[in-house]
């Protein structure tokens, strides 16, 4: 059984997530205390239960008892049934960070795999289902014959509600990808091609025109950039007042025309309430131009995120802006489950297969 302490690194929830995607994948157990340690309010959260809860579905996995801040869990998993699944978070819990202990071994489920999760689609400290779709889901088309995120209802903090659709198709079984799924490359930027995003918000903000504010707002700061600039804005019926700005830009590379690793950096803000709309645009803008003027292939949300994946195909090497104390985590958890060994030179994090 492989041991974890929840308070190693950033001490967050990331850590359990990584740990039941990877030992769901790999059918070793874990058992880990301390969780969420680092944080203020430790133990498991709504998203950590839900993931566990769908996991004893997906793959009739075992633990022992848990409940919301559970600072223990023991898990033992079994084998991957395709299927259709629902699952709901529950008011504004996050449906990308639920993901991220399911989509890992999903990719290599024996048919196809269909998630409908309901919970919070935007929120403080955690990437947005439209990041997701557009940012990390591209890197991860490499291993299975289709994956697409649908967003059928927005989910705002505090009431949440908001629903998506995964469907994944799978390409080959865990036993003979590694050699024939490309590796994850991401080292230059490339030529810069474009810029886009979406503006979405509760429809109760439509008559005061935010959207539309903020695009002009984020059009107007991004306009030395020479490039086309393509933000829509989306308003949507939710339970709850709110919204978010997410921007990515788009660059292309001679030495990759099939663009097998498309290089996307992001930057997001969330609205909130007596923030200017003027000074949303900019928050966002600022981000996504810190990035981009880093030279990072990578940035730093999808950096963190991208670790487990470049652990399944060796020699795969990333650039970042900087590591976080998230990645680091994640390096070191990664390592415990799979015979691999990461390393960082200038900025540069590559994998490698751990010599016997």
């Amino acid at each position: 059984m492989i041991i974890l302490d929840g308070s190693q690194g950033e001490g967050g929830g990331a850590l359990v997530r990584v740990a039941l995607a990877l030992s769901t994948f790999t059918g070793q157990e874990f058992k880990v205390t301390n969780i969420r340690a680092g944080r203020e309010q430790s133990g498991l959260k709504a998203q950590h239960l839900a993931a566990i809860q769908a996991l004893r579905k997906i793959c009739a996995a075992e633990t022992n008892e848990v409940q919301l801040g559970s600072l223990d869990l023991w898990y033992k998993p079994g084998k991957i049934k395709a299927g259709k699944y629902t699952f709901d978070i529950g008011t504004a819990g996050s449906i990308t960070l639920f993901l991220q202990a399911l989509i890992l071994p999903s990719l290599f489920a024996p048919g196809k795999m269909t998630f409908i999760v309901k919970g919070g689609t935007s929120g403080k400290w955690q990437a947005s289902v439209d990041y997701l779709q557009h940012v990390l889901l591209p890197q991860l088309q490499r291993f299975v014959e289709k994956i697409e995120l649908k967003i059928t209802k927005r989910g705002y903090y505090p009431e949440g509600g908001g629903e998506i659709i995964l469907e994944i198709m799978p390409k080959w079984n865990t036993l003979d990808f590694t050699n024939q799924v490309r590796k994850i490359i991401l080292i230059e930027q490339g030529t810069l091609e474009q810029i886009k995003g979406v503006v979405n918000l509760s429809s109760e903000l439509q008559e005061q025109h935010i959207g539309e504010r903020i695009r002009q707002a984020v059009e107007i700061e991004l306009r030395k950039s020479q490039v086309p600039i393509n933000v829509r804005v989306e308003y949507a019926s939710s339970n709850s007042v709110g919204g978010e700005v997410v921007l990515w830009a788009q660059y292309s590379s001679t030495e990759d025309p099939e663009r097998f690793n498309p290089v996307i950096v992001a930057g997001d803000a969330l609205l909130e309430k007596g923030r200017r709309s003027e000074d949303v645009a900019k928050e966002a803008v600022g981000e996504l131009r810190g990035e981009m003027e880093s030279g990072a292939a990578v940035d730093s949300h999808l950096a963190d995120q991208l670790i487990p994946f470049m652990a399944l195909v060796p020699g795969s090497r990333i650039r970042v802006r900087a590591v976080s104390s998230h990645t680091q985590t994640n390096m070191d958890i990664t390592e415990k489950f799979l015979p691999v060994r990461f390393y960082l030179k200038d900025r540069i994090i590559g994998v490698e297969r751990k010599e016997e």
